[in-house]
């Protein structure tokens, strides 16, 4: 019966989890910038996107400058932090993470 519950509790977790990603967009001329704790992040998929490389997506995304930080929930958009004047995330792990859960827990 236990093994079964573990079962189902992962099952369940990866159905509400993987539809979160958090992508960060770059430039490899501003990787020194990049941020580096994203893959510390926990119940979602993380990624990047080089958009020197990927033009298409600099505009999709609407993307002004790098890097820019976006949290998705089923493809939409709930949340963006952006550089600053000096191309540098503000927002800490800690941050990102807490608006992951918020929106883990909302699906409930």
């Amino acid at each position: 019966m236990k093994m079964f519950l573990t079962i189902i509790g992962l099952f369940l977790s990866t159905i509400c989890f993987s539809q979160i990603q958090v992508i960060q967009f770059n430039a490899g001329w501003n990787e020194s910038n990049s941020v580096t704790w994203l893959p510390k992040l926990s119940d979602c998929k993380v990624g990047q996107i080089d958009i020197a490389k990927n033009k298409d997506a600099q505009s999709k995304y609407k993307i002004v400058v790098v890097p820019t930080i976006i949290i998705f929930n089923n493809g939409d958009e709930v949340k963006r932090y952006q550089a600053n004047i000096m191309m540098q995330i503000e927002a800490k792990l800690e941050d990102v993470q807490h608006v992951v859960d918020e929106t883990i827990m909302e699906s409930f």
